[in-house]
């Protein structure tokens, strides 16, 4: 048994920068829309706010139906060139809507860019690539270029169609999954050998299980009620920055503004959470953040004033985006984080199609200011569905590489062997992988008997 050093190889550092780059060059690609879709649809045939909605939600569907489908190709056909097909698919689908003149034009090519679902065989390349020790490291770097893709999304997309207009925002994103596949030949180490991982895959064997905890559900419906909420506003938002007096031409300037302002206030509340463990406590306030600043985008008027609502909104979100995936780590159990992780992304896509579509009829219906009340009312319910969620446990993912592999009665007393050591709150280990997947408080966990039980095994093996 062995726990080899956290610090990166030369290639694990090839791959995490690749990888990573990869990721946040498609997500900005599929963000960069978000902002102008709405605004600039007046000159596509059959545009209504309904087709429109459907056009930025419909990603979210082909994604979540073909995610796990093509996570499993990749585990029989090879991880890059299941990416790569994933990545001329999302060619294909960003030329189809560049050269649409129609909103149903723009749609397919909005489905074809989402069908092309490769984040799942991203994360299995990813663990191919790294040990279990940086792995954590690995994916946490990913989780970083998606926030900073949103961000340059936000104020890349209004200053693309503003300038060249709307197509041009999607001859770009053609350019984007170009430059991914070079990324994925010349950058990415050659592929090692497939292997299952249980930190960032689906056993379907788990789906159960994680599907009947409170908890762990509860983090579902949030990042589903999170991306719904995103995309539902999304249909009104550009209009009521032209309201105030903002142009086209700088809702940019006003978005980077606005994120800007919301990283530097989200950053103290992501430490309280974290450090003083109070993560319950500011998913609560983030939640209430966004119901106010919903209000206040149905009601006040004034540039100020919509200014401050945003930014309390993206606070609020941003501040969601970085805890949710934490406090979902904290609460699976060991070994079953890539399943729970794969419900979690499904549920997310699912939010952002059902935004999409219902902020659309809900501004056909009722108008702008209905989308913002709708909003505001989800995310009320969402508040209280998380007055009864659990306090996160402080725990920490440990994985830990056996020599040997284990079965029956010795398998059992190495559970045991690890479960008696304070500390160790979960565990499970895999012989056919030859990793044990431990959940451990670092705060009492004995460091010492840990180091003495792997040595140990070591010396049997």
């Amino acid at each position: 048994m062995r726990k080899v050093s956290g610090l990166l190889l030369a290639t694990e550092r090839r791959a995490i920068t690749g990888l990573a780059s990869l990721y946040a060059t498609r997500m900005l690609g599929l963000f960069m829309v978000l902002p102008v879709l709405a605004l600039y649809a007046d000159d596509l045939v059959g545009a209504t706010p309904l087709m429109v909605g459907l056009a930025l939600g419909v990603y979210g569907l082909t994604q979540a139906i073909l995610q796990i489908p093509f996570g499993v190709l990749s585990d029989r056909l090879g991880r890059k060139p299941v990416i790569a097909g994933g990545l001329l698919l999302f060619v294909v689908g960003s030329v189809v809507a560049a050269s649409a003149e129609s909103i149903q034009g723009v749609i397919l090519g909005r489905a074809l860019q989402g069908s092309g679902a490769v984040a799942a065989a991203i994360m299995a390349l990813l663990a191919d690539q790294t040990r279990e020790q940086v792995r954590t490291a690995a994916m946490a770097t990913i989780g970083l270029s998606i926030g900073v893709a949103f961000a340059v999304a936000m104020v890349l997309g209004p200053w693309l169609a503003a300038t060249f207009g709307l197509a041009a925002v999607f001859w770009f994103t053609a350019l984007l999954a170009a430059l991914g596949l070079v990324v994925l030949w010349k950058l990415v180490p050659p592929a090692p050998r497939r292997m299952r991982h249980r930190d960032v895959g689906i056993d379907r064997q788990q789906v159960t299980t994680i599907l009947t905890r409170s908890d762990l559900w509860r983090l579902d419906l949030s990042i589903f009620a999170l991306h719904l909420v995103l995309m539902a506003i999304f249909l009104a938002v550009p209009f009521r920055l032209v309201e105030v007096g903002i142009g086209a031409e700088r809702h940019g300037v006003t978005y980077l503004g606005v994120m800007a302002l919301a990283f530097i206030g989200m950053v103290p509340l992501v430490v309280i959470a974290e450090k003083r463990q109070r993560m319950k406590g500011m998913s609560l306030l983030a939640i209430a953040l966004m119901a106010a600043s919903l209000g206040g985008l149905a009601g006040l008027d004034g540039i100020w004033a919509l200014f401050a609502c945003l930014l309390l909104f993206f606070i609020g979100f941003n501040l969601l985006e970085a805890m949710l995936p934490s406090m979902l780590s904290k609460l699976a159990p060991a070994g079953a984080k890539g399943t729970a992780m794969g419900i979690y992304s499904t549920s997310q896509f699912l939010g952002a199609f059902l935004g999409g579509v219902l902020g659309g009829f809900i501004v056909q219906q009722w108008g702008l200011g209905a989308v913002f009340i709708v909003s505001a009312v989800v995310v009320g319910g969402w508040w209280l569905v998380m007055l009864g969620m659990p306090t996160p446990p402080h725990l920490s993912s440990e994985v830990v590489a056996l020599d040997e592999e284990h079965q029956g009665d010795a398998l059992e007393a190495l559970m045991a062997n690890f479960a008696d050591v304070a500390g160790v709150e979960d565990v499970l280990v895999v012989p056919e992988e030859r990793l044990a997947y431990l959940k451990v408080d670092r705060r009492h966990l004995d460091e010492e008997a840990l180091g003495r039980l792997i040595r140990s095994r070591r010396h049997e093996g």
